[in-house]
């Protein structure tokens, strides 16, 4: 009896330290705001700035990995609004409408702005002509013909690019005439480069930042400096004009987290609102929120290293 008894005991033990054994490798899976995984979904146009970011985060934090899926941003709203998305980068905020739906399914997102990006206009690098008027966009956009514009080409229909140009030019549908479409940014860039009198709709950031293979195409575009509706001077889509709040197609870029705990999405919008992230906005070419600090060493005495 007392040996079927330290059999039992023997048993116990091994099948409660088996339990804990497992407890705590399920802990250590667990998602923690720099250790496991998490999707991203990034809104097209500005996809190459968040591969920056995530390259950076990655390397620094080996246990986080951070999956992308690029996608206009009318599927990323719909992804977003249906929880199928939990964590998206998009160039506006949430509007009344959208925050109220999140408020009845009792979801409560963080909203984290990051950059200011811009829309670049570009045409082909055999028009001599690199000004354009913004009212002359918006006519067109209105369905007015224009001598200089021979027609507006943009990334996707249901892209932040054409949504931003419909509010501006308040209609509700891009005109039927003179307007062409692709899937991406650098079709865009690519159909502008090879057809003169067309001009393309554009995240600066595929400029800023091109893909190698599109490093020689990029040198047949040029990239248009805008007149405002209420201006008399053409402003580029520079660091400094944006700064200055002087280019008209400017916008803001969001991160927001839907996740509803503290996991990895919540670690990678601190990230990116961070100093290191907020360089590599510099860096890229957009304007950061909040500039990054620098440090200087201040030496109490000049060493002279020629003796």
């Amino acid at each position: 009896m007392l040996k079927y008894s330290k059999v039992f005991v023997l048993v116990a033990f091994v099948f409660l330290f088996a339990m804990c054994n497992q407890k705590s490798k399920s802990d250590s899976d667990k998602e923690t705001i720099l250790k496991g995984s998490v999707d991203v979904t990034v809104d097209e146009t500005i996809k190459p700035i968040v591969e920056d970011q995530v390259a950076v985060f990655e390397g620094t934090y080996y246990d986080a990995k951070i999956k992308i899926k690029a996608k206009s941003e009318g599927e990323l709203i719909n992804d977003l609004l249906d929880q199928k998305a939990k964590v998206v980068i998009i160039a506006r905020n949430l509007t009344e409408d959208e925050l109220r739906r999140f408020e009845k399914s009792k979801i409560k997102p963080r909203v984290t702005p990051f950059a200011k990006d811009a829309i670049a206009l570009i045409s082909n690098k055999s028009n001599n002509d690199t000004l354009i008027a913004l009212k002359n966009v918006i006519d067109f956009m209105q369905g007015k013909a224009d001598p200089k514009i021979k027609g507006l080409v943009f990334d996707n229909p249901n892209s932040s690019t054409v949504r931003y140009m419909l509010e501006l030019a308040k209609v509700k549908e891009i005109p039927k005439n003179g307007v062409f479409s692709f899937k991406t940014n650098d079709e865009v860039i690519k159909f502008v480069s090879e057809n003169n009198g067309m001009i393309g709709v554009v995240g600066v950031n595929w400029l800023s930042q091109p893909s190698t293979n599109m490093i020689e195409t990029i040198k047949k575009i040029n990239v248009l400096s805008v007149k405002g509706l209420n201006d008399d001077k053409y402003y580029n889509p520079s660091q400094n004009d944006l700064a200055e709040v002087k280019y008209p197609l400017a916008r803001d870029l969001f991160i927001i987290n839907c996740q509803g705990y503290s996991g990895l999405g919540m670690g990678f919008a601190s990230f990116i609102a961070g100093d290191i992230g907020q360089r590599i906005v510099l860096k890229s070419g957009l304007l950061p929120v909040r500039t990054p600090g620098r440090k200087l060493k201040i030496r109490n005495q000049i060493i002279n290293d020629k003796e």
